[in-house]
């Protein structure tokens, strides 16, 4: 029998293969369930991620904050317009001086100006980008040329500027841009610096991390960045920007990434991208989006950046903070010029254009440019008191709207200023701390034009314009005198009143006896004498004609204003504000049209499309309204020649023909003042809060702020019309010859005029003068040729006005 002999070695070899085997099962059986358990986790993890991918991805529509937007600037042969106001209203739209042939640029050249405008929406739709060139000459519009179709044209509209923004709960200022609405050159230089991969890789660059490693590490500090941008808009779009990095955060900004490459194209990333990208930060106001920081840092559209511009931004995308150019200038132009070298090393730019960049200076703006919330509070608080009837407070912020207003820059500015300056001109003595209201108006629409509401334009909080609720004063003797006028058999400019002491019984029993402002009587006096001179003794009587009922009945009907039908409202015996002051005044400065004011002139959604309308025709003055607004306004025109208002005239303000009326209440607590010109009418208040005397008058304290602001702002001079009616000499209380000496010429109502008499010689007048008395210049031509009571009285002089 054969023996079988076993191998002592090959028996520890089997061993030894069996030990192994059954390692190798084991790691084999780990690794599988390792990767078992890891699918299992990652594939539901992933999922989930997907999931979120598909919510977060679709806010990054992101949370839009309402824009508000003033009035385009429109131009137009004979528009009232100065090169300084033309140059304020283009600076506050950020335009820059240049060459007027880039977008949003203009020439100046003498008084002529080329002016490249940029492309807008408004309530009309959509107005192209246009180039134009303007003449001023003599304080108007000269000539207006279309410069790419070499003609001539009748107007020309400007983009806006923006004035506020209504954030929503996140302080995040953000403005959407369609990729392919971006510079190249901009997205171009986003991918060379960082990113260049960015058109191919799936979201993470291996080849990029390398490339980022060898440049850091020759530079010896971190000038390039490992992510990708898709991962970076994961970080901050997706995972929150500001956290601290962690294995798990960069874990899921990959996967994130690698998600969103697998979902989404380039160019929805790339857009996605250029408007989350953060960029800065201004107290609670995170700037996002590469067009919000080029306004931000430059005052400029994203369309208006040069290639300095561009380097600098890009670089900041890496640390908006660090590389502040406001606070670290060195720092950032380093970054910039590294930017540069990019740009030419990829040959987005040539040498020379390199080399000029590189001498630029980093352009930013000492200020944020046009990002601020709210520059114009008192404005703004109009705006959205009136929005409010339409919109809840929570519908408008963070809703991406456009709110387009009747702003006008230049009047703003100019409105401002005089405040500023006037009440400290005001301020001196033992006077108590003086405050304001003012609001400025279209005279042709009831668009609010510019507002202030305290000597600190700025200031947020009490809004007196619309707020503040004061005694008036003779601010409402024009109405009453309307009324009168509009009963033309009864009354006219010439009818005679009598302005000696007058008492009238309430209805409780007692005694009312108002005096005139300066302590006297007048006697007998033509009705707009009595109005111009602002005579309460004669204006009670006139008052007491035509009914304190009546009175409150149109002050209700033309501003809404609720007011007591007693005989003190005669003399303004009643509170309000000036905005609605504003109003009530609006019907005569629009020559009898009843003109809703209206700071909003509509909104659009965020495509553009218009949500609604503000800005409707007011509707055409009766024959009746316009007849007496225009008796009224010739009044008031001779209040501002011959009357209380003729500082203006001192001023230098004779040029505008303006109309207006000056009111103070008791012990010169207020003083008010209401005027307008051919454009635009002002109301403005000056006093003090907590309602102690100032020692100013209407003429020495509001009229003060309107005259600062006439003196700069341009408007058409006041030209009223003769429609219906028929100008006649008048002597005593009939029509007479022009040539009859001591004639003065008045307006009446067509076919209301008195009967013609001829000429009488040496008649003593009212004043006791010899109506022969030579005629006296100018005031000939409106029938002023008479000797005028004293007017108003300054607080200079010995005697207090109870009222005026």
């Amino acid at each position: 029998m054969a023996r079988i002999e076993y191998d002592e070695d090959d028996h520890d070899d089997d061993a030894h293969g069996a030990s192994g085997s059954d390692w190798r099962r084991r790691l084999v059986t780990w690794a599988l369930a390792a990767i078992g358990l890891g699918i299992g986790f990652l594939v539901p993890y992933t999922l989930y991620l997907n999931h979120q991918i598909s919510e977060r991805f679709g806010e990054l529509r992101w949370q839009l904050p309402t824009r508000v937007y003033a009035r385009p600037l429109r131009l137009a042969p004979g528009l009232a317009m100065d090169a300084q106001t033309l140059k304020t209203e283009l600076d506050a739209a950020s335009y820059r001086e240049g060459d007027g042939v880039r977008a949003g640029t203009y020439q100046r050249d003498g008084g002529r100006w080329t002016i490249s405008s940029r492309g807008f929406r408004d309530l009309d739709g959509a107005v192209g980008p246009s180039r134009i060139e303007a003449t001023l000459s003599g304080g108007r519009v000269g000539a207006l040329k279309d410069l790419a179709g070499d003609k001539a044209i009748k107007a020309a509209r400007l983009d806006a500027a923006r004035i506020a923004t209504l954030y929503g709960q996140r302080q995040e200022e953000r403005r959407l841009v369609r990729v392919e609405d971006v510079p190249p050159l901009v997205t171009d230089t986003l991918q060379a610096v960082e990113d260049r991969d960015f058109a191919h890789h799936i979201g993470i660059d291996f080849s990029g991390m390398a490339r980022a490693a060898f440049v850091n590490l020759k530079a010896g500090d971190k000038k390039q960045g490992a992510s990708t941008l898709t991962q970076q808009l994961a970080r901050s779009g997706l995972l929150g920007i500001g956290r601290e990095q962690t294995w798990s955060r960069k874990f899921n900004e990959i996967l994130y990434a690698l998600l969103m490459e697998a979902r989404y194209d380039k160019g929805t990333i790339l857009e996605a991208y250029l408007n989350q990208v953060y960029l800065g930060q201004r107290g609670a106001q995170a700037i996002h989006g590469i067009a919000a920081g080029a306004e931000f840092w430059f005052g400029r559209r994203l369309e208006d950046l040069e290639v300095e511009h561009v380097a600098l931004l890009v670089g900041m995308v890496r640390g908006p903070s660090y590389y502040d150019p406001r606070r670290n200038p060195e720092r950032a132009q380093e970054r910039r010029d590294f930017v540069l070298a990019n740009m030419l090393q990829t040959g987005l730019i040539d040498q020379a254009a390199h080399d000029r960049a590189v001498k630029a200076p980093l352009g930013v703006t000492s200020v944020p440019g046009s990002i601020a919330a709210n520059r114009f509070p008192a404005y703004v608080d109009l705006v959205r008191r009136q929005l409010a009837r339409d919109y809840p407070a929570d519908a408008l912020q963070g809703a991406g709207l456009s709110v387009m207003t009747g702003m006008s820059p230049s009047a703003q500015a100019y409105a401002e200023a005089s405040v500023v300056r006037t009440l400290k001109s005001l301020q001196t003595g033992k006077r108590p701390p003086l405050e304001t209201g003012l609001v400025v108006t279209d005279v042709h629409d009831g668009e609010v034009i510019a507002v202030v509401g305290s000597r600190e334009p700025t200031r947020h909080g009490f809004n007196r314009a619309v707020e503040a609720q004061r005694p008036v004063g003779s601010l409402l003797k024009p109405f009453v005198y309307l009324l009168a006028l509009a009963s033309p058999r009864n009354w006219s400019l010439a009818t005679w009143v009598d302005d000696s002491p007058v008492t009238v019984t309430l209805d409780n029993g007692r005694k009312w006896s108002p005096g005139n402002s300066d302590g006297r009587s007048h006697g007998t006096v033509r009705a707009i004498d009595a109005l111009a001179q602002s005579y309460n003794q004669a204006t009670v009587r006139i008052g007491m004609q035509v009914e304190p009922e009546r009175l409150a009945d149109l002050v209700r009907t033309l501003a809404g204003i609720q007011a007591s039908a007693n005989p003190a409202l005669i003399l303004g015996a009643m509170d309000q504000s000036p905005y609605a002051m504003a109003q009530l005044y609006q019907f005569l400065a629009s020559g009898g049209e009843i003109q809703p004011l209206h700071a909003v002139r509509g909104v659009l959604d965020p495509e553009g499309r218009v949500v609604k309308r503000y800005d409707k025709d007011p509707a055409p003055a009766t024959e009746g309204d316009a007849i007496a607004a225009r008796l009224v306004t010739l009044a008031l025109q001779h209040a501002v020649t011959s009357g209380t208002g003729r500082q203006l005239v001192n001023d230098g303000l004779g040029r505008l023909g303006a109309a207006g009326k000056t009111g103070t209440s008791n012990d010169g607590r207020d003083s008010w003042f209401a005027g307008w010109t051919g454009d635009h009418l002002a109301v403005a208040w000056v006093g003090n809060d907590q309602n102690e005397q100032t020692g100013l008058y209407g003429a020495t304290g509001a009229m003060r702020v309107w005259s600062g602001l006439f003196s700069h702002l341009p408007s058409a001079p006041l030209k009223v019309g003769n429609q219906g009616l028929d100008w006649q000499w008048v002597l005593q209380s009939n029509a007479t010859d022009a040539e009859c000496p001591g004639a003065r010429r008045f307006a009446f109502v067509a076919g209301f005029a008195p009967p013609h008499q001829p000429c009488v010689y040496a008649q003593p007048d009212a004043f006791g003068e010899p109506e022969d008395a030579p005629s006296r210049g100018w005031r000939e031509w409106f029938g002023f040729g008479r000797r005028e009571a004293p007017a108003e009285p300054a607080p200079s002089q010995p005697s207090p006005p109870p009222s005026e």
